[in-house]
């Protein structure tokens, strides 16, 4: 009898540790906002529901220059997702969006990705969940680190589904935003300050990409900048177009955000600036190329100080400022004001026109 009701016991037991190993179990993960299922990886929290919903959505970029996030801009982004699954992908860092994003819209779901392999980046099921977004955004980090991990995999061409199929709202801040141009300063030596990009625009940690990676509507011919004015780049931005233009023969044009501030451009290229501080269209001109642009050699680009036009936007919460990137016309600009930038010996001079 004894030993009948220790086979029970020990049967009992073994059968709850048995079901608490289950694969089918979820596991809590990342800052307790969401619940990540083991069969999905990569994933490090998820808010809502697993199950894949199908929406209509209306297509949309938004360019924000790290620092604080901007509430209206993925308000922004929300209400052109028609309410479907919301997908964060990172390297590093927590799935703290998920709380974040779900306090700000309905939407069937939020998930983080962790994508920091190129094994998961070549995963088939990270993939498909990227595909089955209706919006997805960029987290902040490190560009290179995005570069390295994503370029050229089932991720990179599930992102570019995303774009130029499927046309969903897609974002991201900071080293998110700064791989969303066709061209992009990948860092991956180090960053580089504007003094010394204009003291010599061939310095060694000036790494430059040409369409290689992402594919965002009317962003081919542009490169973009974050962290804009709290850290003094727009000399950069000028060496950066400079370069672009003597190495391959492309008069880009430049899009910046400062801290706190994003860049709205709808599916008709119409951009609308949200946050705090000011955005930047840098717009230079073929029949006004630099005097000098050499290695070595400090910048000089004056043209009677007059060598760039750029457009400058306060934001505002609701949205200021028009500009339309899909043919970056100075004639439809409106709600900002417009500076001659020019380059001295190295030094750069901002003049307003």
């Amino acid at each position: 009898m004894k030993y009948s009701l220790l086979i029970v016991f020990l049967s009992f037991w073994l059968s709850v540790l048995s079901c608490g190993k289950s694969a089918e179990a979820p596991a809590k993960t990342g800052t307790g906002t969401g619940v990540a299922i083991k069969r999905r990886p990569a994933s490090i929290g998820i808010i809502g529901d697993t199950a894949n919903v199908v929406k209509t959505v209306n297509g949309g970029m938004v360019l924000m220059g790290g620092g604080a996030d901007v509430e209206s801009a993925f308000k922004w982004m929300i209400d052109r997702s028609g309410g479907g699954d919301v997908v964060i992908i990172r390297v590093t860092g927590t799935d703290a969006y998920n709380d974040f994003v779900n306090k700000l819209g309905s939407v069937n779901s939020v998930e983080t990705l962790k994508i920091d392999t190129r094994e998961l980046a070549n995963n088939d099921t990270v993939a498909n969940i990227i595909r089955n977004a209706e919006m997805l955004f960029i987290a902040g980090g490190d560009q290179s680190d995005y570069m390295n991990l994503w370029r050229g995999t089932k991720t990179g061409t599930a992102l570019n589904y995303l774009l130029q199929e499927k046309k969903v709202p897609f974002g991201g801040t900071s080293a998110g935003c700064a791989i969303l141009g066709g061209f992009y300063f990948s860092g991956e030596s180090t960053s580089v300050v504007s003094n010394e990009a204009l003291a010599n625009p061939y310095a060694s940690n000036i790494t430059l990409y040409n369409n290689d990676f992402l594919h965002a509507p009317f962003l081919q011919n542009v490169i973009t900048d974050q962290h804009y004015l709290t850290r003094t780049r727009e000399g950069r931005s000028v060496a950066f177009l400079g370069r672009i233009y003597k190495d391959w023969g492309v008069l880009a044009k430049g899009i910046a955000a400062d801290e706190r501030t994003a860049v709205c451009i709808d599916k008709d290229g119409k951009a609308q600036v949200l946050g705090s501080s000011k955005a930047y269209f840098i717009l230079p001109d073929a029949a006004k190329s630099p005097e000098q642009f050499t290695a070595g050699l400090p910048v000089i680009w004056k043209r009677n100080n007059q060598a760039i036009p750029v457009y400058e936007v306060q934001a505002s919460v609701a949205g200021n400022g028009n500009f339309n990137v899909a043919n970056f016309s100075a004639a439809e600009a409106s709600g900002g004001s417009w500076y001659w930038w020019s380059v001295d010996n190295g030094q750069l001079i901002k003049v307003l026109q």
